[in-house]
């Protein structure tokens, strides 16, 4: 029986009852970092919309490495709009000090402002 293509470049088959199922295995990845909120958002939104970008990172072994690297930039992104945010709207300690509840309330605006931008721009795209 000739070899396959498969077996000619170093594949081989186990065989399952009536079937020859090739063996495979994805490879490892180098490094496994955590992923945060918004590395699961992108994970879900590449997984659901983006099918072949999901395909291509999983098999390859980078899927681990490019979400915690789109986590890393959305939390950095994030952290830097609301501080550049509170500043331009005079959101400060001394408010937070004087009036917790207008802190809080303009704290919370500002944060989910910036949760919309940050998942236009890098998480839903």
């Amino acid at each position: 029986m000739a070899k396959t293509i498969f077996e000619e470049m170093g594949g081989a088959y186990v065989r399952q009852g009536d079937y020859l199922l090739p063996c495979l295995s994805l490879p490892a990845e180098k490094e496994n970092k955590p992923i945060g909120v918004w590395g699961q958002r992108h994970l879900g939104y590449i997984r659901q919309y983006k099918r072949i970008l999901y395909t291509t990172l999983l098999t390859s072994g980078k899927l681990n490495s490019y979400l915690a690297d789109i986590d890393e930039q959305a939390e950095g992104m994030f952290l830097r709009l609301v501080e550049q945010i509170a500043n331009r709207e005079g959101v400060t300690e001394q408010l937070k000090v004087e009036n917790q509840i207008e802190w809080v309330r303009a704290m919370n605006s500002i944060q989910h402002r910036v949760t919309e931008i940050v998942n236009a721009e890098l998480i839903f795209r």
